[in-house]
């Protein structure tokens, strides 16, 4: 039976990373598995080829995207691509894996319709933008004019929450992984 596809989106801060982390290491039973993104960049430190990401070229890169290979990608900068090819992710679902995207609002919008029904768009939402910028602040990892960048980015994404399945709003964390963990059981056992 082929896997699932769950897409999650949220401005940077909103604690998706935490909730996807936890979903996947406390609970294997989901079967849940990254999609394998493709990048225009180097590998950095470790990171190996078909594990983190797959590794291309700018050119092999655009010859795909003219192809139309990828279900989402994005010049971030000039010659620096990320993307998600569909042959990676389809073959991932044959394998049974329940794929977790973990993409920018667009992406996560265009993974929705391009799949449909077959797959599940979940938007992480912050309480509030002061409680973001909060956050943001208490991480002390960002200059303050990055941080501002930040909410202003975050700010747009936002507007993007209904155009989602489901929207859950991160004000307390365990509160929040207890809603997306059942949302998802409730996905895979359609």
């Amino acid at each position: 039976m082929n896997g699932k596809l769950i897409i999650f989106s949220a401005p940077s801060g909103s604690g998706k990373s935490t909730i996807i982390n936890w979903l996947m290491s406390e609970h294997k039973e989901l079967c849940l598995a990254f999609s394998i993104s493709c990048t225009s960049r180097a590998p950095r430190g470790t990171e190996q080829n078909g594990v983190e990401y797959f590794f291309l070229s700018p050119e092999d890169f655009k010859e795909k995207i003219a192809n139309d290979e990828f279900l989402e990608y994005e010049e971030v900068y000039t010659d620096r691509f990320y993307g998600t090819l569909k042959s990676q992710v389809e073959s991932q679902r044959a394998d049974g894996q329940n794929v977790v995207f973990d993409v920018d609002v667009k992406g996560g919008c265009n993974i929705k319709r391009y799949y449909g029904d077959k797959a599940l768009s979940i938007f992480i939402q912050p309480p509030s933008v002061d409680e973001l910028r909060r956050r943001l602040n208490s991480r002390a990892t960002d200059a303050p004019e990055v941080i501002e960048q930040r909410i202003a980015r975050a700010e747009y994404e936002l507007g993007f929450a209904p155009q989602f399945d489901r929207i859950v709003v991160n004000d307390d964390l365990e509160k929040a992984k207890a809603e997306t963990l059942e949302i998802i059981r409730e996905f895979c056992k359609e």
